[in-house]
C-alpha cells in the first residue's frame, strides 16, 4: 500500500481500537498477552503510538518510556495518542530518513505500515479481551506477514533466539496468492529457487489463510487453529513456525 492508504487503515483502526477502549471491560485479561488486562492494553498501544509519533518528527531513535499514566478518561487518552501519532504521519515526507528497528529501509515510510500492523493485531487483541470475533482483512494480513518475514525476521536475534530453518520453506497465502522462500542460514541460492514454480525448491510448503499465517508469526494462535496445511517435511516446518519472529 502507499503511505496514503496505510494512513486511511490506520485511522480506521485507531477508531476501532478507542471504541473498544471505551466499551470494553478495562480489568478483562488478554489472551495471549500474558497477565495484561485490556486497560494495560490500552496503556500499550498509547504510549506506542506517542513514541513512533516522536520518532517519525525528529527521525532519530529514542527511547521506549511507557510509564506515562492516562488518567481517569482511558478513551480519550488513547484517542490524543492516536491523533497525535496520524498527524505526525499526515505531516511527515514518506521518502525522508527516520531510524527504524528492522532490516526495512530506514525512511518515514516504515512508520505507516509499522503503526498499521501494531494496531492492527492490537485491535484484535481488544476485541477478543471484550469477547467480540474479529478478522483481519487478508490484504493486510498478507502485508503483515511480508513486513515480519523481510523486516523483522533478519534482525529477529537482537531480541530472541532465531527461528531454525533447516529446509528451504515455502510460505502461500491461500486466499490473496502471496508466497515467501525460506532459506537456511548460508543458502543464498536455492538449487532449483528460479525454476517456474517455487515448491520445487521447498522441503516443505506451508499454505494457509493470510490471517492465520499473520497471527502465528505473531503468536497470537496455535498452529492447529491457524487453517495452515503442510505439505513435506512438516517437522522442519512446524519448527520454523514455533518462531518466535517479533519483538
Amino acid at each position: 500500500m502507499t503511505p496514503d492508504g496505510y494512513l486511511e487503515r490506520l485511522r480506521e483502526l485507531t477508531t476501532g481500537f478507542a471504541r473498544v477502549a471505551s466499551t470494553g471491560d478495562h480489568a478483562a485479561p488478554v489472551p495471549c498477552c500474558g497477565d495484561w488486562r485490556l486497560r494495560d492494553l490500552v496503556v500499550h498501544l498509547g504510549n506506542v503510538h506517542r513514541w513512533a509519533a516522536g520518532v517519525v518528527r525528529t527521525g532519530d531513535p529514542a527511547p521506549q518510556v511507557f510509564e506515562a499514566e492516562p488518567g481517569a478518561d482511558l478513551a480519550a487518552w488513547y484517542r490524543e495518542s492516536a491523533d497525535e501519532l496520524i498527524d505526525a504521519l499526515r505531516e511527515a515526507s514518506p521518502q525522508d530518513g527516520a531510524w527504524n528497528f528492522t532490516a526495512a529501509a530506514k525512511t518515514k515510510a516504515f512508520w505507516f505500515r509499522r503503526q498499521v500492523h501494531e494496531t492492527a493485531v492490537h485491535l484484535l487483541d481488544a476485541h477478543r479481551a471484550a469477547g467480540n470475533h474479529y478478522d483481519l482483512d487478508p490484504i493486510l494480513a498478507a502485508d503483515g506477514v511480508d513486513e515480519v518475514l523481510l523486516g523483522m525476521l533478519p534482525k529477529v536475534k537482537r531480541w530472541h533466539t532465531p527461528p531454525t530453518v533447516t529446509v528451504p520453506l515455502l510460505l502461500k497465502t491461500s486466499d490473496t496468492g502471496h508466497a515467501w522462500l525460506i532459506t537456511p542460514p548460508g543458502e543464498t541460492d536455492v538449487p532449483g529457487s528460479r525454476q517456474a514454480d517455487p515448491a520445487e525448491a521447498a522441503g516443505a510448503v506451508v499454505e494457509g489463510p493470510a490471517e492465520g499465517l499473520d497471527l502465528l508469526l505473531w503468536q497470537r494462535i496455535e498452529l492447529a487453529a491457524s487453517g495452515i496445511k503442510i505439505i513435506g517435511d512438516a517437522a522442519a516446518a512446524e519448527t520454523f513456525l514455533a518462531g518466535p519472529f517479533t519483538p
